[in-house]
């Protein structure tokens, strides 16, 4: 299993729209992909929910990978997170 924290600098938080960016890049993978914040943790590929998380800015993420391609699916959501400015 991978996993990477990151910390959110948007503005708005992870509202609909970059959620929607996520779950995208998420569903391109094989890969069980889960987002946790506040220590719940919710499947990346569903819009609803990410969304029921309401991360805000400041937040701390932690994404986790696990299955064959675990390793790119990190490495394409942080590219996700970092060229649209939600997190670093």
């Amino acid at each position: 299993m991978a996993q990477k924290q990151f910390t959110v600098t948007a503005e708005t938080g992870i509202h609909a729209r970059p959620a929607t960016l996520l779950v995208q890049t998420a569903s391109k993978f094989d890969s069980d992909i889960q987002l946790e914040y506040k220590g719940k943790k919710v499947n990346l590929k569903s819009i609803m929910g990410v969304m029921s998380l309401g991360v805000g800015k400041d937040a701390e993420i932690i994404i986790y990978a696990e299955g064959s391609d675990e390793q790119e699916a990190l490495n394409s959501l942080e590219e996700t997170l970092k060229k649209e400015g939600l997190a670093e």
